[in-house]
């Protein structure tokens, strides 16, 4: 299993509202490298939904239950989705301030590529992140 983040603002489509709709596509990326992401994530792999802009931080874990397919709201074509399941809210949610503060996290994508949109994240991090939060599966 993979694991990985997905950022989204909450003004556009938050945490709660994943939880309240239960599966959901993860629509609306527009950026190559993340487009490549989306297509590597499998069923079953897990993700830290993030809320980006407003709170910048880590509220929950969300899973993989329908591999990429193309993005019903990509105009051409070329763009893909997967559909997200809500698995639970952190206890305590993980902020980017408390993530950059800590030097072995310097190397996890959401710091080092701060623009994408959906990028891995590796066991360790993984594993330190949701220990963070108070998140245990």
């Amino acid at each position: 299993m993979n694991r990985w983040l997905v950022k989204s603002e909450p003004d556009a489509f938050s945490w709660a509202q994943q939880v309240e709709r239960g599966i959901e596509p993860w629509t609306g990326v527009r950026s190559h490298q993340a487009k490549r992401n989306l297509e590597a994530m499998r069923v079953g792999d897990e993700a830290f939904f993030y809320h980006s802009n407003t709170g910048r931080e880590i509220v929950g874990v969300v899973e993989v239950v329908r591999e990429a397919y193309p993005d019903p709201t990509g105009e051409d074509g070329g763009w893909v989705c997967v559909d997200m399941k809500a698995v639970s809210a952190f206890p305590t949610p993980v902020s980017l301030a408390e993530i950059k503060a800590d030097a072995s996290f310097a190397d996890l994508a959401l710091v080092r590529q701060s623009r994408l949109s959906v990028v891995p994240v590796g066991a360790e991090h993984w594993r330190r992140i949701c220990a963070l939060g108070g998140w245990k599966r």
